[in-house]
């Protein structure tokens, strides 16, 4: 099977090649734990993915009464765009089926791309209940299903981009990290790049929940999940292939599995090196090499960049991962008492050299609190403050990871508030800001709600609960916070009803 994927190869290459030029292949700034990084720039190909490559490949060789009937897919989103393009070019139809979950960029891609030739339904939650689907009009209509990667025809297209790192002029590489989710890309870029570089260490990397080709490869045969998680949409399938399993079986020299946080961190190293916004499914590559470093010391790596397709509103949960996936972000659940003062008293012993980003707390007894506290700094820096932690005898849980600090589930006893106030207070986003306007507070007023979280602007907000012994004493805070120098606003009260 080998030798019939390198013949489909070398025969996509004309019309792969009639479409586009080549995308870029890019040295990534920066020595990453010694390692010299190369990124193959798919996501600035025609349609921000490499999947466009196979789709292209397997309909250029419609024969006329085919491309008349129209063809078939099934796609999370990247292979439909691909679909489009090329039924747009090809001067052919295509039904394109895609899971409720497809993110609306790439819908909305799909439409732009394939105008009036492409008809889109949205059907199912998964990748698998789109392609069931699929497969149901093919028989029913007679028409030609485009697989999105257990096709040696759309494997071949996809093995273009092997052909042009090869092409590149680059020095073979050490190592490749190569992304799977069928196994179509990785099984076709192996193959290409074992040809030309035999010594070459070739690694698939899966997502923890999304890890087919490990099942396939324990069971001696691809078996599906049970469950399959969809943060890596692009690579959210339940089952390998059954042309992508002997190939990567035979090819792969190992496989990776990565968390969502990790894939995350990898998006933000993308970013912040070459200004990459790549989609999940699109940085896993990145983020298998990051776990792998220990095998790579002054050594060549490549990989794929696969795909820039992601909705804009997903960029916040990838924020808020990415520290947790780079092992720079933890959050401290702390045990203090509850009186006025004593939370300033533990930050300014405690939390004065560390950057706080996150905190969540809301007063549940009389006697102590448990705010939970967020920090980010290096790795080693974390590992020393909670050492500190531990010396200075002060209680804590690390609850990174936590279901409930992730929703940010704040629990309070709104009876336990006496004369509450809140407010929504902004301060300059800069270290110490916070606890400066708590020294102030500290001798007027006890903290008994705090919600805030970082969020990159220059600007620090979040949401305090004040209470007070007595109402004249809120009063007198009342006068006070216009002569703080802070901006604040009270929250109206229809929210205020709510809280309490």
């Amino acid at each position: 099977m080998r030798e019939q994927l390198i013949h489909e190869i070398l025969m996509a290459r004309q019309r792969v090649y009639a479409v586009t030029g080549p995308t870029p292949l890019e040295r990534m700034p920066g020595l990453e734990s010694g390692v010299e990084i190369f990124l193959k720039r798919e996501d600035l190909s025609p349609v921000k993915s490499y999947k466009w490559r196979g789709a292209y490949n397997r309909m250029a060789v419609l024969t006329p009464g085919e491309r008349e009937r129209g063809v078939v897919a099934a796609s999370a989103g990247n292979h439909a765009q691909g679909v489009a393009l090329a039924a747009r070019k090809l001067q052919t139809t295509a039904t394109i089926f895609m899971p409720l979950s497809t993110p609306r960029a790439k819908r909305e891609a799909v439409r732009e791309l394939g105008g009036d030739a492409v008809r889109a339904v949205v059907t199912g939650d998964t990748y698998d209940d789109a392609s069931a689907a699929a497969k149901a009009c093919c028989a029913g209509e007679g028409k030609v299903y485009i697989h999105p990667y257990d096709d040696l025809m759309t494997m071949g297209g996809q093995g273009t981009l092997a052909d042009e790192i090869v092409m590149s002029g680059q020095i073979p590489f050490d190592a490749a990290y190569l992304q799977i989710g069928g196994g179509g890309m990785a099984a076709a870029v192996a193959t290409w790049l074992r040809l030309y570089w035999p010594g070459i260490r070739l690694i698939g990397v899966e997502g923890v929940d999304q890890a087919s080709m490990s099942a396939a490869f324990a069971a001696g045969r691809p078996v599906a999940l049970d469950y399959v998680d969809v943060f890596c949409d692009g690579t959210a399938v339940k089952q390998a292939g059954e042309l992508t399993y002997p190939l990567c079986r035979d090819l792969l020299d190992g496989i990776v599995t990565v968390t969502n946080s990790e894939v995350s961190a990898a998006i933000q190293s993308l970013w912040e090196t070459s200004r990459c916004i790549a989609e999940p499914a699109g940085a896993m590559g990145l983020a298998g090499l990051r776990k792998d470093t220990a095998n790579l010391n002054g050594k060549r790596a490549l990989v794929i960049v696969g795909g820039a397709n992601l909705d804009f509103e997903q960029l916040a949960i990838i924020s808020r991962s990415a520290g947790i996936g780079a092992a720079r972000r933890r959050y401290f659940r702390i045990r203090i008492g509850e009186h006025p003062g004593e939370l300033l008293r533990v930050l300014d012993t405690c939390f004065h050299d560390i950057n706080i980003i996150e905190f969540q707390y809301g007063k549940l007894e009389e006697e102590q609190a448990w705010p939970v506290i967020g920090v980010e700094a290096l790795p080693g820096e974390l590992e020393r403050f909670a050492g500190g932690l531990a010396e200075r005898a002060v209680e804590f849980d690390d609850v990174t990871g936590a279901e409930d600090v992730e929703y940010r589930i704040i629990h309070y006893r709104a009876r336990l508030m006496r004369h509450p106030l809140f407010i929504h207070l902004e301060f300059p986003e800069r270290p110490g800001a916070l606890r400066a306007f708590l020294s102030l507070v500290r001798d007027r007023a006890n903290v008994c709600y705090f919600n805030y979280t970082s969020t990159g602007e220059r600007v620090g907000r979040s949401l305090i609960g004040f209470e007070f012994s007595d109402e004249a004493q809120q009063r007198e805070f009342r006068r006070f916070l216009p002569e703080s120098g802070y901006t604040f606003r009270e929250i109206g009260e229809a929210a205020l009803s709510r809280i309490l």
